[in-house]
């Protein structure tokens, strides 16, 4: 492992040890300091990950390791910067112990998949579109179990309410907004394949078609269930997870079984 990952390394795992207590004892202490570690964690993450995508002679490496850390590093930076607004600490250990095995396994088990994005610009923008699309999906999907979680806290009267506690409602709609923004830019990133995609019906790239496409309508029909009927709860919960799980088998479904067959 290179200095600068094992920096972000180390720098993850001081937040979190600053994190989970104060999350366990209600004391907001050292958030401050927790906060300005992950920002040491991110900046030598992306710095880590730059080195391992284009330190090529030529081309990008888009290792299935590689797209999975940048992936945790986009979901990590959003979420840091929700919590400097004192919001989204909850989620912030789960966020951070993700990035941490993706960093991790990108740099201890290195592999090679090499690119040349430079010559289809289009092909650039529809990558950077379902990156995106599929970390705020993510998120979303973790503010939907943070909500499934803290409806049964309170339910089974296991709940204690305290000051950091953020509001059920609030939580929901935080979910639905960001879910509203992850399907615009799904709906982005399906349109810009069609446009610059030539190969897009083709051997593995359909089934990404398919089941992306079926992610889509999967997300449609639970905002569509929630704005018009009312959806709440494990129904959501469910939608937003075979939702993400769609897209995961899109995205990464044949590097995948390749890299098994493979080994």
């Amino acid at each position: 492992m290179s200095w600068i990952a094992l920096l972000a390394f180390i720098a993850y795992a001081v937040s979190l040890g600053l994190i989970l207590p104060s999350i366990l004892r209600r004391n907001g202490a050292y958030r401050r300091l927790a906060l300005m570690s992950a920002v040491v964690a991110l900046v030598s993450h992306a710095c880590t990950l730059y080195l391992r995508i284009f330190d090529v002679h030529t081309g990008q490496n888009l290792s299935l390791l590689n797209i999975g850390s940048l992936v945790s590093l986009m979901i990590a930076t959003v979420m840091t910067s929700v919590a400097t607004l004192n919001r989204g600490w909850f989620l912030l250990p789960v966020v951070y112990i993700f990035a941490m095995i993706h960093l991790a396994a990108s740099t201890l088990m290195p592999g090679e998949f090499i690119t040349h994005l430079e010559a289809t610009p289009g092909l650039l923008v529809h990558i950077g579109l379902a990156l995106f699309s599929y970390a705020v999906l993510i998120i979303a999907t973790l503010y939907a179990f943070q909500l499934a979680w803290l409806d049964y806290l309170l339910k089974t009267k296991r709940l204690m309410f305290s000051a950091d506690m953020p509001p059920l409602m609030g939580i929901e709609r935080k979910m639905f907004h960001i879910t509203q923004v992850g399907v615009v830019l799904l709906t982005l990133t399906l349109c810009t394949g069609l446009l610059y995609m030539q190969n897009m019906f083709n051997g593995e790239n359909l089934h990404k078609a398919v089941l992306s496409f079926i992610a889509w309508l999967v997300y449609i029909v639970l905002l569509w269930g929630h704005y018009r009927e009312g959806w709440r709860g494990r129904r959501v919960v469910w939608l937003s997870l075979v939702g993400v799980l769609l897209l995961t088998l899109a995205y990464f479904g044949s590097r995948i079984w390749q890299n098994i067959l493979g080994g």
